[in-house]
């Protein structure tokens, strides 16, 4: 009896992750909530394809425009991680569960307890969205694209 009714619970638990939102696709962790200050910031109309917005970007993420901003550092200069932790940017799997306002929270304030640092008292508004507009390049073959791969 005492098997059985655990069996059952062990069912109902699973289904409720499953039915709560729990459970991420590929085994991936549920993104936190984009907090309010951010959820309305939205990548500029053209932005993700505007050649010369993402050629600044290639800069600031490389180290080069922008004192003490240098993704490349912990992403690599093609997405793929130097350092432990940091995400593949390469991967569409990771770039494709990133809303355009999530990720400009994270550039913006950075990633707690991690190397990442925030970013919005160094760069302006305009120069996130070109880095994130680079970025997202490296998950399209090096390629600019709209980001229309996005699944919340």
């Amino acid at each position: 009896m005492v098997r059985k009714s655990m069996g059952l619970s062990v069912v109902i638990a699973g289904c409720a992750l499953i039915f709560a939102g729990g459970l991420a696709s590929a085994g991936e962790a549920p993104l936190a909530p984009v907090p309010a200050e951010y959820a309305d910031k939205h990548m500029p109309a053209g932005g993700w394809t505007d050649a010369k917005a993402i050629e600044e970007g290639k800069k600031i993420y490389e180290g080069k425009a922008v004192n003490d901003v240098d993704c490349s550092a912990c992403h690599g200069t093609d997405g793929k991680p130097k350092k432990k932790g940091a995400r593949d940017l390469r991967d569409p799997k990771n770039a494709s569960r990133y809303s355009d306002s999530y990720w400009f929270w994270r550039v913006s304030e950075g990633i707690p307890k991690t190397k990442m640092k925030a970013n919005k008292a160094k760069l302006s508004e305009e120069q996130i969205w070109q880095v994130i507009a680079y970025q997202h390049m490296f998950s399209h073959d090096g390629k600019a694209s709209e980001h229309s791969d996005y699944k919340p």
